[in-house]
């Protein structure tokens, strides 16, 4: 499912970024962020610096509004990414990349990150073999993720697929058409990672 009407280009031009909420058109010269990039509303031009604690907060709620993630979900993250060893912000993003939602978009089998969701929910999706029904699992090295075997399904894949055909694939995927579906060929690195963020910001902000 794509999100229709004007509530998505709103929160793409409130963060400044694309936030690809709307799928294939945000690839197209129709896209908010092209025709208005300004803060909507009636006075979009606010006065001042902003502040430390509202940039940080901005670099947050865009992570959360592209992958489509809730408060609680998002600081569960945060917890996971400190205890690891490494990069904190990097761990973060990685384990937003590895969502089942975000590889399945990622794929190109579905038109938008929601889309992925609603589907996944409805059991159109089986990750190594079994029908998986939750957004929310993290993918592993290895991996492979498949449309069912349902007219249905095969009838939404192929759809989105056509529709992406000319959307590339990250590096750390491969997609297979034939099987509709794709493979884990790596762990995502900073590199790959699509949205333009500063993740340390988000670091910064959820450590006090």
């Amino acid at each position: 499912m794509v999100i229709k009407g004007k509530s998505a280009c709103k929160q793409c031009r409130r963060e400044g970024v694309k936030l690809y909420l709307k799928g294939t058109r945000c690839d197209t010269a129709k896209c908010a962020i092209q025709t208005r990039n300004y803060q909507p509303g009636q006075h979009p031009w606010t006065r001042g610096r902003p502040s430390e604690y509202r940039i940080r907060l901005r670099e947050k709620q865009k992570a959360k509004r592209f992958y489509g993630v809730h408060d609680e979900q998002f600081r569960i993250y945060m917890q996971r990414a400190t205890r690891a060893k490494g990069n904190t912000g990097e761990i973060l993003l990685q384990l937003l990349e590895r969502r089942l939602d975000n590889v399945v978009y990622s794929l190109g089998l579905t038109r938008s990150r929601r889309e992925a969701r609603q589907q996944i929910v409805h059991g159109h999706f089986m990750l190594n073999g079994r029908k998986c029904d939750i957004p929310s699992v993290l993918v592993k090295v290895g991996d492979t993720v498949r449309a069912r075997d349902r007219k249905n399904t095969r009838k939404l894949v192929q759809a989105a697929l056509e529709l992406n055909k000319n959307r590339s694939v990250p590096a750390w995927l491969e997609r297979d058409e034939s099987q509709l579906g794709g493979t884990v060929k790596e762990l995502p690195k900073r590199e790959h990672v699509q949205l333009e963020i500063e993740e340390q910001l988000i670091v910064e902000l959820m450590s006090r």
